[in-house]
């Protein structure tokens, strides 16, 4: 018989990205689990278009209204789940799945959520020792061997494996948007999600520019991205490097996160920091150049994206440095380190 698994992450898109991995180790289980997962509208399409979910269920919110949460309640009770997978552990959750009376509850050993689960891991997250794909992993692991289904062998990225044909379209429509033939595509997201802390406009212009002038391969087509509300944090972007003499254009705008995530597979590097785009980036691994605070439980290794270790760069402000200010990243070995890679691959 079939078993059917909730997993359950409900916050960012960067956070349900790095994710993936650890569903991408739940669906290759065998006997093959049904995999549900649980997650904000937001990133309800990115979740539909992971081949390694089965279906989708909507979570209202902690701050929606009672009955809201009581038809949560009965879809969840409805499903009969055999496992909960909680992959950030909530009060609210913790006591959604307890309610529900699904039989296996697994989620870290952290904060006093944990009493409503029955398997607890322990991981020291915020000691920031391994990525958090990796975190997510190891819970999943430990699922698998709680529900007595044979692991896996190891799995390599990509976690959201694309045709090449279908990556081929999408740069082709990226480079006739630039009116170009070929030339690197390079996206750079100056956004920061609301969360994220990210580098200001005038070390972008610098970042970038640098690039363009070190760089030996050449053209290079620069498109900047923006989320729903940073789009004249773009166009200023784009001002900018063109008083510097640096021709960039907007990442078309696309009407969904997954149809944003689809063209991103067209480029060849992701610049930002540690954002919902650069983990999506991570996810169709192409190549990513993030930028991460001095903070203990925001490290480059610890918000590390889950592409290839030869496809990632990260660079972090100095650990003395206040953990929002960004300033003491070293912008100039940055765009050398970039410049190399791009030569090189």
């Amino acid at each position: 018989m079939t078993q059917k698994i909730l997993v359950i992450r409900n916050d960012k898109i960067g956070d349900f990205m790095l994710a993936w991995p650890a569903l991408a180790y739940l669906k290759n289980a065998s006997p093959t689990p049904h995999v549900t997962v649980l997650v904000p509208s937001y990133t309800a399409p990115l979740a539909k278009a992971c081949p390694w979910v089965d279906e989708v269920i909507i979570d209202p919110g902690s701050s929606a209204a009672p009955s809201a949460q009581h038809v949560l309640l009965e879809q969840i009770k409805a499903a009969r789940f055999d496992a909960l997978l909680t992959l950030f552990s909530t009060p609210r959750i913790g006591w959604l799945g307890w309610r529900a009376g699904i039989r296996l509850r697994v989620a870290p050993a952290t904060k006093w959520a944990q009493i409503f689960y029955n398997l607890r891991i322990k991981q020291r997250r915020s000691r920031s020792t391994k990525p958090e794909y990796q975190y997510n992993v190891d819970l999943a692991l430990a699922l698998i061997d709680k529900l007595s289904l044979t692991r896996p062998a190891m799995l390599l990225p990509p976690y959201w494996p694309l045709d090449t044909r279908q990556r081929e379209y999408q740069r082709k429509v990226l480079l006739e948007n630039v009116q170009a033939k070929e030339g690197l595509l390079i996206v750079v997201h100056p956004g920061s999600g609301g969360s994220a802390v990210n580098l200001s406009l005038d070390q972008y212009v610098d970042l970038v520019v640098q690039i363009h002038h070190i760089s030996k391969i050449q053209p290079i087509h620069w498109l900047i991205s923006a989320g729903p509300s940073e789009h004249p944090q773009a166009q200023e972007l784009i001002r900018l490097l063109a008083n510097k003499g640096v021709v960039a254009t907007h990442f078309p705008t696309r009407s969904s996160v997954e149809a944003y995530a689809l063209q991103l597979a067209g480029t060849d590097m992701l610049i930002a920091g540690s954002t919902g785009p650069l983990h999506i980036a991570g996810c169709l691994n192409i190549a990513t150049a993030g930028f991460y605070p001095a903070k203990r439980s925001a490290t480059s290794l610890r918000w590390q994206t889950c592409n290839s270790a030869e496809k990632r760069l990260n660079f972090s402000s100095f650990s003395s440095a206040p953990e929002k200010n960004m300033l003491t990243v070293d912008i100039d070995s940055a765009a050398k380190d970039i410049s190399l890679f791009l030569s090189k691959h």
